[in-house]
This record gives C-alpha cells, structure tokens and sequence, in this order.
C-alpha cells in the first residue's frame, strides 16, 4: 500500500533509499580530513611530545569512532618539502592526497597516517582546492581542516577559494580546527568555516584536538545540506512562482517575506512546509536566541484568506531545523468556490507567504530553505470514520540493530518497523529517522540516553525528540536535560505515540490525530544539545530507539480523478503522475557553549518549557 501511494505522489515519498541493511554510509556527507604536516607541527605540544605527534593520536581516536562505512578521505599538506625560500614555488603546491575519499579503511588510513613527516609550507588555499577536488561532483560533502598556523602560500586566499567553491553552488561545509594557534590563525579559520556554514573549534593541545578532531569529523558527516529544485520567491503575491509538487531550495533573508503559488484542483487538498536549518554558533545569550518561521496563506488576486501558523525555537544556535508546515484544505470545500466570489474557496492558484522574523543575534543575513510542496486529490471514498484509540507501547524484542541517523528529513536513518536501535550523537547534533506507517498502523517510540563520564551539571545539555508527520508537521515532541545519568524520553510518559492512520482523522477533534491522516513516512528526530561547561571534553552520547509499529493494515481511501485548475497542472495525486525525484541531503554539525551557573539552568528551564509553540 506505501508503495502505491508513493508511485501516485498522493504525499512526497522523499528518497527513503533501502530499510534496514541498506549500504553502510549511504546516509553520509563524503568527507575529507586535511591535515597540517608543514614545519610548524615539529614544534611542542604542551601535554608532551610533538604537535604532529598529538594530530596523528587524534585521528586515530577518529578512525576508532567513525561509523562503519563511512566516506572519509585525507589530505595533507607540507610532506614533500622542506620550508627554505628556495622550495616555496614547489612547496606551496605539496598537498598529498594520502587516501581518497571512500568506505573507511581504519588500518589502512591508521598506517598511512603514521608515515606522514612534518617538514614544509602551509598552503591552505591550494589544499582546499585539491580536497574539494576529491570530493563527489553533487550532492553534500565537508571538508574538515585541522592547521596549526596561517596560510604562508597565499594566493590563493584560503578565505577565496572557499567563497568560489559556495558561489558556485557547490553543497560544500568546511569545519576547521585551530591547533595552538594565535589570533591571525585564528580569525583565517573561522573565516574559511563561516563562509561555508560550518564551524570553528579551538584546540589548545593534543588533549583537546583528540577530544576535538572525533566530533567535528563525525558531525561533518552529517552536515545539512538543504536541496531541492531550485526556486526564487517573489517579494509579492502578484509575481509568485507556481511551486510545482515536489521539494524546492530557495534562500530567505532576515525579517523578509518570499511567496510560492501552488495549483490546487477542486476538492484537492494542498501541503506546503518550509525548513530552515539554523547554524551552530557560540556565545549567542540565552534570552536572544530565539527565531520564528510563519506561514500565510492568499487566495485568488492576493485575497487575505485568514490561515497562519508559525513555528518558534529557542536555542536555536544549537543547530535548531525549525520546519513550519500549513495543510490547506479551502479547494476542499464543497460548498462553495470560486464561482460564488470567495476567492479563498474552490480550485485556482493559492499563494503562501513565509516569513523569517524573531532572529537571533549572530545568524548570517540569508540562509536556505527548503520548500516540500504536495497535492493531494479528493476521495470518491474516504474509508473509516472512526478515530482508534492509541495502543499501547509494546516492548520491543530482539538485539539492538545499529542505525545511522540522518542530518535531514531527506536522509533520516530508516527503522525497519519494530524494534531496538542504537547510535551515538555526538554534542549539538540534530539527527533524523524515518518509519514506514501503512493505513490502519500507529507508532510508539522512546529514546533512552545511555550514561556517560562526568555526570554533572556541568554535562548538562538539553535534550529533545520530535514526531513529525509525512507533511513534516510536528504532532508532538518532549524535552528535558542530560547530565550523564541515563534517561529516558519522553520523561513523563510511556512512549511518544500517534494514533493509527486514517483518513478520516483530520476531522478528529483533537488536534495532534489530525495530523496523522496520510500514510507513508513519518519522522523522528533527536537533539542533543552541547554540554553546559566545558563542551568539548564532553563525549559522545550513546542511544537507543525503542520502536513499536502497531495494528494491522487496513484498505487507504479511493481517491478520484480531477481535472487541473485553468492554467495549472494536474495534481501530484493525479492517476499516472509521477512521484516528484528529491536528491538526499546532511545535516550540519558543530558545538557551542550556552553558558555557565545559574545562569546555563535557567535558560535550560526555559528551552525546555517554551521550545516550541504553535500558532494558527
């Protein structure tokens, strides 16, 4: 039955890739480690022993964490030459590609990084240009740069070459690493990080670069990278492109309103959601970290047809995907139309408007937005009125299985129904998993955070889950703190749970059963928030997925055949129309302070109690 909806396009059926067992590190951002070999890393470290030394420790400690499978390359630079006047030509051209980018190869990669010798120049620009190089022509990939200096090669400017790479359109994030480096190295990484959305880490020692290197790495892979057909929203509902059905990318900047039209036929019910993933950043205060999503919709000739929601997050420097979601169902009405004058009734052309307001202070001025937009025809059958009761959680069996989430709905990690799943998130990532549901199915999860060293208030991070339905509407989510102590989510409850899809439920009464009326793919989404003191020297957080999918399924409605609106395209769920094709997306990675005393427990408080609210 999932199958035959999703052939009809009756909702976006978006590249779920293979169930459990499907190819380990498909659901990953090929990445590529560059690392500083030039004369500068035979210098001391501070904990004992040279700096190279300390670099080759950390990336082992990465290749011994490192998901199975995973697309990893390596780079270095400054092997090849020594660093005399003489050799700068050749020098600033020494970048070695050690491994290319492929399915990790812990011992070969561990070996090849024992044999590098530090010896020549830093020239960071040319080793970005060559990483990137290495990488997939599409799709997202990182590049995670680990340099204990400033460019000495320059031009090209580190800063430049990332720029052309991000104004070519390339889906590339660089995080770097500063290892022991003064402010001008300093302000050249973050620089290179911020111009692709990525992150900056500081790393003082070999100590801190063998707690660093691990999670950047590991987040790299899952780096967000938003996709889609390519869209320009208009500045008004007048000159609005027709979003056809499917995903769509467009950019959005701060306090601006962009507007999307969509064809709706009559009867046909509309979905239109937009999603914003915000960057990770430090030191942003609590009271200020706060940004909002609004949707509105408009009629024919710009009529104002009364329907807003919004979406709002606090803490969203903590890498928030904040997705707000509108169902429209005014084409649905059979009472009326366009033919008795209200131009927000019947089949035509509707326009959404989407609006970036409360921003955080910090955030770039223009970020992506992807745009998922769905139309579902009328049904000549509806099937079952009634609303089921929620089941019961059922305690899964079995062993654990691992997953690996995913950094977007896009490229959620897939649950093979019931059962027990384990991963481990790394500080202030936001990961995704995805669940198949039939008509007539329900789901009940939980997600246990497994304990780890330093249970403390210093280890404190904010914890959420989210269940979103196929649409990417949010039908419900809980939060509360970690602090290295197992726990439990949801915490005052069983299980999160949804009732059993119908239909019929989107005339329930109560309004999360309304949201679960459309069978296919169904979301949950984990965040793990960084550590409230001292984030880096906090560890990777174990988890498990209980999972239960309930009730047998059951006959879907019967959808009828509908014309398209003047001017317009036949629906999505139209007989023969194709299912829209979506390229697969990663999540973005990064850590960030919040805090320190009272003052990181109060904001705690409060991004757990005002996290989101819904507005309609």
């Amino acid at each position: 039955m999932i199958g035959v909806l999703c052939a009809l396009g009756v909702l976006l059926c978006i590249a779920p890739g293979a169930a459990y067992g499907q190819e380990p590190g498909a659901e990953l951002a090929p990445t590529m480690v560059v690392l500083d070999a030039s004369g500068s890393m035979t210098g001391a470290d501070p904990a004992g022993g040279t700096k190279m030394d300390a670099a080759k420790q950390a990336v082992h400690t990465f290749l011994g964490a490192a998901p199975d499978g995973a697309p990893v390359g390596l780079a270095a630079y400054g092997t090849a030459t020594g660093n005399s006047d003489a050799e700068r030509a050749q020098g600033c051209q020494d970048v070695t590609v050690v491994s290319p980018v492929g399915p990790l190869d812990r011992t070969g990669l561990g070996a090849a990084v024992d044999r590098l010798t530090p010896r020549g120049y830093t020239p960071i620009g040319r080793a970005l240009q060559v990483a990137a190089e290495q990488l997939p022509q599409e799709g997202p990939r990182s590049i995670v740069l680990v340099s204990d200096g400033v460019d000495t090669c320059a031009p090209p400017e580190p800063c430049e070459v990332v720029r052309t790479l991000a104004g070519q359109g390339v889906d590339l994030v660089v995080h770097a690493v500063g290892f022991g480096v003064d402010a001008a190295a300093r302000a050249q990484l973050s620089c290179i990080a911020q111009a692709t959305g990525g992150t900056y880490t500081d790393a003082p020692d070999a100590d801190a670069l063998r707690r660093v290197l691990p999670r950047v790495a590991g987040s790299a892979l899952r780096n967000y990278q938003p996709a889609g057909t390519p869209i320009t929203g208009a500045a008004t509902v007048g000159a609005a492109p027709v979003a056809a059905p499917g995903q769509h990318l467009d950019t959005i900047g701060q306090h601006e309103q962009r507007y999307y039209s969509v064809d709706v036929p009559e009867g046909a019910t509309a979905y239109f959601s937009a999603t914003v993933s915000f960057p990770r950043l430090p030191g942003v205060s609590i009271t200020s970290d706060f940004n909002v999503l609004e949707l509105r919709t408009y009629g024919e000739a710009g009529e104002d047809c009364h329907e807003y929601e919004n979406e709002q997050a606090t803490n969203s420097s903590h890498g928030e995907a904040l997705t707000v979601e509108t169902t429209w169902t005014g084409a649905a009405d059979p009472e009326t139309g366009n033919a008795t004058g209200d131009r927000c009734k019947g089949g035509g052309r509707y326009t959404f408007a989407l609006t970036w307001d409360r921003v955080s202070s910090g955030v770039p001025e223009r970020l992506p937005v992807e745009l998922l937009v769905a139309v579902e025809p009328p049904v000549a059958d509806a099937g079952p009125v009634a609303v089921l009761p929620t089941p019961a959680f059922a305690e899964p069996q079995g062993p654990p299985r691992p997953v690996v989430g995913g950094g977007s709905f896009n490229v959620a990690g897939a649950l093979d129904g019931s059962g027990r799943y384990t991963d481990t998130l790394q500080r202030g990532e936001f990961v995704f998993y995805r669940v198949q549901l039939d008509w007539g199915q329900a789901l009940a999860y939980r997600v246990r955070f497994a304990e780890t060293p330093g249970r403390s208030l210093r280890n404190l991070s904010p914890t959420s889950t989210v269940v979103y339905a196929p649409s990417r509407e949010e039908i419900s989510s809980d939060n509360s703190s970690y602090t290295g102590s197992e726990m439990v989510l949801p915490s005052s409850k069983p299980a999160m749970t949804t009732v059993p899809v119908r239909y019929n439920n989107r005339t329930a009464d109560d309004y999360p059963a309304r949201t679960q009326s459309v069978a296919g793919t169904y979301y949950i989404a984990v965040q793990l928030g960084p550590a409230a003191e001292d984030p880096e020297a906090a560890v990777p957080v174990p988890i498990q997925l209980d999972v239960s999918v309930s009730g047998d399924p059951e006959p879907g409605p019967r959808y009828a055949q509908v014309a398209a609106p003047p001017g317009g395209q036949a629906p999505a769920g139209a007989p023969n129309a194709q299912a829209p094709a979506v390229r697969t997306v990663i999540a973005p990675a990064g850590w960030v302070a919040i805090g320190v005393g009272a003052l990181v427990v109060i904001g705690l408080v409060v991004a757990v109690v005002a996290r989101r609210r819904r507005g309609a």
